[in-house]
């Protein structure tokens, strides 16, 4: 299916790269738009109503960003996000607008063209009335009886939605279906990301169907099903039975799939706190501080694999989890790991799979052996660095800046140096003090956080390691020339 394309970034050559890899793909388009800034991108945007839109993250101000949400919720086109930065909040940004995808600068040709390939899928199955799907349809059932409240016929009928673990499974599984010989099936419903069944109310054979349907799915195709049924047993109109079913089907990110679950009541998410208190991040700090690999595994376990119904929303715990993922990004940074290319795509890889995943476990496994394999990182890191005290010493002070004590007496012991010392040595080497070289540290986690949270100026000057606020807002005044709230209204511009 044939749609409008709206690329928006700020950079020519990566627009026009974009724009590139677009038309020499395999992928049928009507027409490329593209945008070089954020009015442009609102002029077009509104003028043309793509159905896929690309956009820079990085080009929406703060002010934009509400009008920007609303404009995506009306229109609903299928969104690929990109950013240079591949931050907590980034993550959270893509997973409140729902994107299809959050491509991190620099872009590979992989990675875009598996982006494009998903959005144009997508597109293809995407609901259109009038459209090629009609042909599956049986009687007088069309798709608006699943999403639109009606009476009459419609009420009493059985839904089984079956969702494939692998999104792109998705149209081999509506040809599997239309080929297997199902017993009072009345219609089916390809959707972009499941596939729905009607059955006639009188099938009372429909669970032991969809279970036969299952193993004879296993046994052709490496990919596994989740499959959830809601009989008719009950008057209600059939879009609700739908949604109901739908959203069952989410506790896929909880349960796992292989399996046909019956529907049993309607689901209703509880909220969990999607942000580290400072507490919480304190014992983060310290575990990843003290190579507390066990520590960490149980904390993850008893958080993420223990939990029962009533579930949190999955949105929710995928922000708790890149949260966590920026602390371990802070602990890298001090090991300068970010530096190699081979951590840098295994970091990567761990925030695409909290952000995409279909299943909460794997997440977690994944995020266990990226932190076995950092801890190795750091050691062997240390290892090199063992001879050398200004450079365990920065280390030391780059993991425990936050603590609002920390004195050169406790660094110098850490590297088992005289304080006097090692105060020489610091300053010697750097060109700083002892104090220089620590504010420095705590200014820069400082400018992190008013750049990336919302923060009050208090709690980020006691998160840096600052016993009083107002010391901390002269000092950054004096060392960067702006305040604090000035310096984040100038990053948010």
């Amino acid at each position: 299916m044939e749609g409008k394309w709206l690329i928006a970034d700020r950079d020519l050559n990566e627009r026009e790269g974009l724009k590139w890899m677009l038309k020499t793909s395999s992928i049928p388009v009507a027409n490329i738009l593209s945008a070089a800034d954020y009015q442009e991108f609102i002029v077009l945007f509104e003028k043309e109503s793509p159905e896929v839109v690309l956009i820079e993250l990085d080009m929406i101000t703060k002010e934009d960003w509400p009008a920007f949400r609303d404009l995506i919720q009306i229109y609903e086109p299928i969104l690929l996000l990109t950013s240079a930065e591949a931050t907590f909040e980034k993550a959270r940004l893509a997973i409140d607008l729902q994107a299809l995808d959050l491509m991190i600068k620099p872009f590979s040709t992989v990675k875009i063209k598996s982006a494009y390939q998903k959005a144009s899928r997508k597109l293809s199955t995407k609901l259109k009335p009038n459209g090629p799907m009609q042909s599956t349809l049986y009687k007088d059932i069309t798709y608006e009886s699943l999403f639109i409240s009606q009476t009459g016929f419609s009420e009493n009928y059985h839904i089984a939605a079956f969702k494939a673990e692998k999104i792109e499974m998705n149209r081999t599984l509506h040809s599997f279906l239309l080929e297997y010989s199902f017993k009072d099936l009345h219609g089916i419903f390809p959707l972009s990301d499941m596939v729905i069944l009607l059955f006639m109310e009188s099938c009372t054979t429909i669970m032991e169907q969809c279970r036969k349907a299952m193993r004879k799915w296993e046994e052709e195709f490496s990919d596994s099903l989740a499959i959830v049924v809601h009989k008719g047993n009950s008057p209600m109109p059939l879009n609700e039975k739908y949604r109901q079913t739908r959203k069952m089907l989410d506790f896929t990110y909880y349960k796992g799939y292989r399996q046909v679950v019956e529907f049993e009541y309607s689901p209703k998410w509880v909220y969990l706190d999607p942000f580290l208190t400072p507490p919480e991040q304190r014992n983060w700090i310290d575990m990843l501080t003290n190579f507390e690999l066990e520590k960490i595994k149980k904390c993850l376990y008893d958080e993420f694999l223990h939990l029962e119904t009533p579930y949190p929303d999955p949105g929710l715990v995928r922000i708790r989890l890149t949260s966590i993922l920026a602390q371990i990004r802070r602990f890298m940074k001090t090991y300068t790991l970010e530096e190699d290319e081979h951590f840098e795509r295994e970091y990567r890889y761990i925030f695409n799979s909290i952000l995409y995943d279909t299943v909460l476990y794997r997440t977690v496994q994944n995020l266990i052996l990226f932190m076995q394999k950092i801890f190795q990182g750091v050691e062997a890191n240390i290892r090199s660095l063992k001879n050398d005290p200004i450079e365990r010493g920065i280390a030391y002070m780059e993991a425990n800046f936050s603590n609002s004590q920390l004195r050169l007496e406790e660094v110098a012991q850490h590297v088992e140096r005289n304080p006097s010392y090692f105060s020489h040595l610091i300053t010697s080497t750097t060109g700083s003090s002892f104090t220089d070289v620590l504010t420095g540290i705590r200014m820069k986690e400082a400018k992190r956080l008013l750049r990336e949270t919302n923060k009050p100026i208090n709690e980020i000057a006691a998160m840096a390691g600052f016993q009083n606020s107002n010391y901390f807002s002269r000092l950054f005044k004096d060392l960067m020339g702006s305040s604090p709230r000035e310096y984040r209204k100038e990053m948010k511009l």
